[in-house]
Order: C-alpha cells, then structure tokens, then sequence
C-alpha cells in the first residue's frame, strides 16, 4: 500500500453537511488542508440519492439553505433538484467540489495518540481496493441514515403480490404508473409527498396509515420574502426571512410543548377546513400523540389535501393483514386493490455510515460515550460529527457545528495544541441520545451514543440556545488539550 495521503481535516460525506463543511473551512481556516471522501459517485447526500416522485424538503429553504450563500430561488419549500442544484453550485462557488474524492466509503478510522492523527480506511466503490488517508481532525458529516437500504417490515404474502413493490429510497427509474392503482403505505413525510404527486398520473392513489401524522399546509412561496426583496438587498432580505422563520418555528415548537392542546385544536380546524365535507379528521387526521412528540409534515399549497378534495387521492387508517395476489388485505378485513405498492415505511438509522472508531487501538463502542454539545464524543480525541435538528431544519445545526469547529481548530492553532478530547464528568447522568418519539428513532437508539442530563453534555434541539452555545460560548468547556503526544484517557 502506497503512503497514505494526510490533510489536516478528513471530512466524511458530500452532502449538504459536508459541502457546508468544506465551505466554513474554506472561509475561516484557509490555511487547513482538507479532503472530502463520498462513498457515492455525486456530490448532494440525500437529495443526489432519493429521485422519488415530488421530491422535495418539508422545512423552508430560508433555514435550510447554508447561512453564508442565500436561497435565491422563488420557492421556500423546493424540489428535490432544486436543492441539489444549490448544493452543487455552492460546492463550486468556493471550489471544495475539486476536494471530494467520489467512490470512497469510509469503513475504519484509527487514533493514535502518540502520532496525534487519525488513519483513516476507505475501500473504494469502483475498484474494491482499501486506501487510506492521515489527518489531525475527522470530521464525519454522513447524516444518520443507511443509504444502502430503507426500512420495510417484513409484510406477509409479498411473494404473491402480482404488481410491483417499490421503497422510495430506491426508486425505479422504470417504474410507469400511468393509470394504475397505488397504494403508499406510510404516513410520514415522504408518503405526504408522494401522494398528491403521484396522483396526477395514476388511475388512484391510496394512502394506507396505522396511525395518522400531523399535518401543516405552509405556502411554497414565503410572502414575506417576496416583499422584502422588492425593498432590500438581497443577503438582507434573506437573513430578515430566515430570522422570521427561525423565531416563528421556535415559537411553535415552545407552544406545542407547553400548550399541546391548544395546539391540537389549531391543526385539527386547519385540516378541517381544508378536507372536504364530511371527511372523518379524527380518525385519518389526528395522532395519539402531541405536536412535536414526532416531527411534522409539511404539504405546501395544501397539495395533499386538495388532492383529496378532488377524490384523486383516499386515505385509509388501518394495518396491514397480508398481501394479495392484487392488492392488501387489511386487518379489519377490508381490501385495497393495488398495481403499484410504495413502501414508505421510513428509514434504518446507522451511526458515522457504519465506520469504526479506534483510540489507541481500543475499539470506541458508542452506546459507552457521551455526546458533547451533540457534536463530539467523550474520550475520543479530534473527532466531530454533524447531526441536525429534529424539529427544525437539519442545517441550522450543520452551520454552527462547523463554525465551532473551524473555532475550535483556530483555537488549537493559537495555543499550539495537538490534541483535544472532551472529558466526561462520570457523574452526569445518561439519557438517550434523541429525544424522539419517531419509530426509525427508537429501533435504533441503543446503537447510538448517550447524551447527558445536563450541558455541555445535553443535545439541545434549539437553535437559540445552541448559538450562545456553539457560536459564542467557549470551545474549552469541560476539553483537555494538549500541546505534545500523550496516551489518551481510555474510552
């Protein structure tokens, strides 16, 4: 094996986290080197990834496009290659794009205290062969999803159906269901985009539920964006819209929180109105859980609910018996006939893309760490990683993230340190590391690191709390440094 290459940053994805990553870098530490590695042959994550029908983001493009490079585009709530687009044209403004090595899946990494770097193992996608890269500080920015596969249970009679079953997550692109009868099984975020979008071309749409989802309309284009720019600048009519959108989630999720029936009441009448006379909301339209205990869905322009006006798309609340040789037989007896079945069953959660982590030759096993300021791991030195929020959008947290870390190795740089680990206080106590109710969350949580029972230890899920924090607050809290090689705590 040749000698490895080293940079002083490895970051790990592609995506919308590591490009923004790159980009920070890039901004406020030009003199680091650093090397983005993608297992897949595109830069964009998720949005080069799922090609689904109406692909699009359920948070607005004010929060979710990056800080430093304004959302332009007319609509707030964007398709799918919109977004990529954007991701891609970012990545080429500030020239990261030359830094991505496609077809690199990162399997183990290996801290060595002695030599202060990482050693990072990629085999490649293309060839099969294993590489490997040096760094002084990894950087994982790969979401916490499996990309090679989705969740489906295991459904009884598949092997008789006569039509075609589909994950969204791998969507044919031969798939024609012109005319035909569809029937999406799932009621989250992707089955409320899938439906009205599909119904335009399909015979009927019918989406299957065990329980129902709560469900927003929001407009696609933001009014208030639409007159700012007639009167301000550009970067100043869009950090006036992102801080409106900011404070105006904020405010929501604090009020279903605190007044969760009230709350209630407000989605049930919305989605009264916008149903057709007559439509039982209670029981396709309102969860047995509060506002936020899982996250919202977001239709824009009302789409789903005007394609249920029109009689385009049904919504059936019941669980699945077993397939047939033309459709599904449903527990209450009931059977819905179905060319096309679309598993929308959500998503298999995997923790750095499934990489190892080493420290000094001891294997770091995560449910045994702690999230610090749910960006780093306790015991493990110069390592950070890129999780977002759950009830806002993902790249609020991706942004402050990277800023604390191009700080952090500023920070370093001036002190002359090498290495920094966070120091656990053995006496914190341990909570789950997402505080979320939603059923791809709790298959897998155990996998996951722990997060404390108090800062800088605790995974606050608020953006405003998170800027004192990650943006202002210092980066040595609860940090050991140091300046020469040392073995490191055990983790």
């Amino acid at each position: 094996m040749s000698t490895p290459e080293h940079v002083d940053v490895l970051i790990v994805g592609a995506g919308l986290s590591g490009i923004g990553a790159a980009c920070h870098l890039r901004r406020e530490n030009p003199g680091k080197t650093f090397v983005i590695l993608e297992a897949r042959d595109a830069i964009g994550g998720t949005w080069d990834l799922f090609r689904y029908p109406g692909i699009r983001s359920d948070s607005d493009m004010f929060t979710l496009g990056y800080r430093f490079r304004p959302w332009t585009d007319r609509k707030s709530i964007a398709d799918g290659p919109a977004i990529l687009a954007y991701v891609r044209d970012t990545a080429r403004e500030y020239g990261v794009d030359r830094a991505v090595r496609h077809g690199h899946r990162v399997v183990r990494a290996d801290w060595s205290s002695e030599d202060a770097r990482w050693t990072v193992t990629a085999e490649r996608t293309d060839t099969g062969e294993t590489v490997e890269f040096t760094c002084g500080f990894l950087f994982t920015c790969s979401g916490y999803y499996r990309y090679d596969q989705g969740y489906t249970p295991g459904f009884p009679g598949t092997d008789r159906f006569a039509g075609r079953i589909v994950h969204p997550q791998h969507w044919p692109a031969d798939l024609d269901y012109r005319g035909k009868r569809v029937v999406i099984i799932g009621s989250g975020a992707t089955a409320v985009t899938l439906a009205p979008s599909m119904a335009s071309d399909a015979a009927h749409v019918t989406m299957l539920q065990r329980s129902p989802t709560y469900i927003i309309a929001q407009p696609s284009v933001d009014p208030l964006s639409r007159a700012l720019h007639t009167v301000l600048p550009g970067k100043a009519a869009y950090a006036a819209t992102r801080w409106k959108n900011v404070l105006l989630h904020t405010g929501f999720y604090q009020l279903s929180r605190r007044r969760p029936k009230v709350v209630k009441a407000v989605l049930r009448a919305r989605a009264k109105r916008a149903l057709p006379a007559g439509f039982d909301v209670d029981v396709h339209f309102r969860p047995h859980y509060n506002p936020w205990d899982q996250r919202l869905c977001v239709v824009p322009d009302a789409d789903l609910f005007k394609a249920i006006r029109r009689g385009d798309v049904s919504v059936v609340t019941d669980r699945v018996d077993t397939f047939t040789e033309t459709g599904i037989r449903l527990v209450s007896g009931a059977e819905l006939e179905a060319d096309v079945v679309v598993t929308a069953t959500g998503l298999d959660l995997l923790a750095f893309g499934g990489m190892e982590l080493a420290v000094d030759g001891r294997r770091v096993e995560l449910p045994e760490t702690m999230a610090y300021k749910g960006m780093m791991l306790s015991g493990v030195p110069n390592f950070a990683f890129t999780v977002g929020y759950t009830n806002a959008s993902w790249t609020l947290k991706a942004d402050l993230v990277s800023e604390y870390v191009c700080r952090l190795l500023a920070h370093m740089d001036r002190r002359g340190y090498r290495q920094c680990v966070p120091e656990r206080d053995p006496s914190v106590a341990e909570e789950p590391f997402l505080d979320f109710a939603a059923g791809y969350v709790l298959r897998a949580i155990d996998a996951f690191p722990k997060q404390g029972a108090r800062a800088p230890w605790r995974l606050r899920m608020n953006y405003l709390y998170d800027i004192r924090s990650l943006r202002r607050g210092p980066v040595d809290e609860e940090m050991r440094f140091s300046a020469a090689p040392r073995a490191s705590t055990p983790v």
